[in-house]
């Protein structure tokens, strides 16, 4: 019997890019799990895959305090798994207030419902972001740093971050936070992020779109290594070496984002399409990347898949949705 049969499991954000890849592994595990959807979005992994089927669904938001503390309580949560949010930076600047609503309320109202429940609730992982940080002199980011968002998503995770540390602090729960670099597999439908965009632009056979000037450093982390990270986390919990603190998740290999499309564009065998540069990218931070030394040795946790194999392995699920060749 492995660790996760049986256990009653609670995902918020299940039909997103990393909800929809965990509450796969997670029911093929052998875990009980019991997702919160607020919008039913055909096209999501989690949904055409028929995986849905196979979970308990909570409908509703976690703006929704009530709504959380029945769900814990009705389904006898022990894990949850806390990666809903609003994380598209142009929505978050132009619509502050439901990304704040969203992303800060949202979190206190789980944690709450956790607390209200604590004889259940065993686990707690809350997804934070390396944008949590915000600029920072110094790079890599290290899990000591502050965080000091400046722009309204970067706030908002800055914020969630911060009150899941004063829940721990203040009421010993059992919650650990993960800081994950830009995520990207197959499932994810913000067509407007470089990845999903660049692929779709690609499978056209048209120039692909970048909306910044291209210059832009981040870390592109395949989503299935961030699965297995938060897998492994959860696992040495609860632990009191463990309990409170935060995991930077990343390859620690930083490169420009002209570079990613480059990337992508030599394996899908589509250089000859030149990238159009719009320029026009506005509230993010130029360079991001972070230090994951210390998910390698307090978890024992390496990358399964290095940044090429999950650009091939995201080109292909794009291919088949898509239905292109």
């Amino acid at each position: 019997m492995g660790f996760w049969q049986n256990r009653n499991v609670f995902v918020t954000g299940a039909t997103g890019l990393l909800g929809s890849w965990m509450v796969e592994d997670l029911v093929k595990k052998g875990a009980n799990v019991t997702c919160l959807i607020r919008d039913w979005v055909p096209g999501s992994k989690l949904i055409s895959s028929g995986m849905v089927n196979r979970t308990n669904i909570v409908h509703g938001q976690l703006e929704d305090y009530e709504l959380m503390v029945r769900a814990l309580n009705e389904y006898e949560i022990d894990t949850v798994f806390h990666l809903a949010a609003q994380t598209i930076v142009g929505t978050a600047s132009r619509s502050a207030i439901s990304t704040f609503d969203a992303n800060i309320r949202g979190t206190w109202n789980l944690l709450e419902a956790c607390r209200v429940n604590n004889k259940l609730i065993e686990r707690i992982l809350v997804a934070s972001s390396d944008k949590a940080y915000g600029p920072q002199d110094n790079l890599p980011y290290t899990e000591d740093m502050p965080m000091q968002g400046r722009f309204p998503y970067d706030v908002s995770k800055s914020c969630a971050d911060l009150i899941s540390q004063s829940y721990f602090h203040t009421y010993k729960m059992p919650i650990t936070i993960t800081r994950c670099v830009n995520l990207f597999g197959g499932g994810d439908l913000s067509f407007n992020r470089l990845v999903p965009g660049t692929i779709a632009s690609a499978l056209r056979d048209e120039p692909p779109v970048i909306r910044s000037n291209g210059k832009f450093i981040r870390d592109y982390f395949y989503v299935m290594n961030a699965v297995d990270g938060y897998l492994k986390l959860a696992e040495k919990m609860p632990d009191d070496s463990i309990n409170g603190q935060a995991f930077n998740f990343g390859y620690g290999e930083p490169l420009s984002v002209l570079e990613l499309v480059d990337e992508i564009l030599t394996i899908m065998g589509k250089t000859s399409l030149e990238p159009v540069i719009l320029n026009e990218a506005s509230n993010e931070i130029i360079n991001q990347f972070l230090d994951c030394t210390k998910a390698q040795k307090l978890l024992g946790w390496q990358p399964q898949y290095d940044r090429e194999e999950g650009l091939r392995q995201t080109i292909k699920w794009y291919e088949q949705y898509l239905a292109l060749d």
